[in-house]
C-alpha cells in the first residue's frame, strides 16, 4: 500500500501512515474540534462524529454535532462532503460537487481561497488511526485556527 509503513507484527502496533488509502476512511469516527479566534481572543469547541460512507467511487462524509461559541447557547452543526481519489490525490469537494481542496499523498496539505479569506489546511496521520486536520484562517473578514481530531469510533 502506498503511504504506509507497517509496525511489527509482532507487536500488533498500528502502522504510521503518511496518508491512508481512501477505503481506509470509511466507518464512524469521533470528531474533536478547537477553534481559537484570533480576532475575538475566543476559543469555541465542536464534539461529534462523522461518517464516511461508500457513495459511487468515493465516499460520503457526514459530521454533526454540538458547537460551542463563547456567549452562545451550545447549537447543534453539521458539515457534509464528498471524497474522492483520481491521479493519487484525494480530492475533497463540497456537496454540491464543487472543488474544495485536496490531499496529496507527498505532503498532505493545500490551500481554499474563499473570497476574501485564505484556508490553508494541513492534515496529520502519524499516529493513525487518530489523525488530525489543521486550518488556519486568515482574510480580511476571518483570523482563527481550527484543530479537529478523529478517532475511531470503538465497535458497540
Amino acid at each position: 500500500m502506498a503511504g504506509h509503513r507497517r509496525a511489527s507484527r509482532a507487536t500488533g502496533l498500528d502502522r504510521r501512515v503518511t496518508r491512508p488509502d481512501l477505503h481506509m476512511f470509511e466507518g464512524l469516527w469521533q470528531v474533536d474540534r478547537v477553534i481559537h479566534d484570533h480576532r475575538a481572543g475566543s476559543t469555541g469547541r465542536f464534539a461529534g462524529s462523522a461518517t464516511f460512507s461508500p457513495i459511487g467511487a468515493g465516499l460520503a462524509y457526514l459530521e454533526t454535532g454540538q458547537l460551542w461559541l463563547d456567549g452562545h447557547p451550545p447549537f447543534k452543526a453539521e458539515r457534509r462532503y464528498l471524497w474522492r481519489i483520481e491521479d493519487d490525490v484525494i480530492h475533497v469537494d463540497f456537496d454540491d460537487g464543487r472543488a474544495f481542496h485536496h490531499i496529496p499523498p507527498d505532503q498532505p496539505s493545500d490551500r481554499h481561497w474563499c473570497d476574501p479569506d485564505t484556508y490553508d489546511v494541513t492534515y496529520s496521520f502519524a499516529s493513525w488511526p487518530v489523525w488530525h486536520s489543521t486550518w488556519d484562517v486568515s482574510g480580511p473578514r476571518k483570523a482563527y485556527r481550527m484543530v479537529t481530531t478523529y478517532r475511531r469510533e470503538p465497535p458497540k
